[in-house]
């Protein structure tokens, strides 16, 4: 059971991460991408704020 726990975990991370980097893409925000990819915890707070509409 932790094993799927931590897995999913995981791929929610990754698919924050990934949240993040596509959105600043499209919008162009090069600072926070840069951001996003020297501190990964911002990117996938970040990430989280765009699935629940905060960012």
């Amino acid at each position: 059971m932790q094993a799927i726990l931590s897995f999913t975990i995981a791929m929610t991370f990754i698919a924050s991460w990934l949240t993040h980097i596509v959105t600043c893409l499209q919008d162009g925000s090069w600072g926070f991408l840069i951001a996003g990819a020297l501190m990964f915890p911002i990117a996938i707070i970040h990430g989280f704020g765009i699935w629940i509409g905060v960012f």
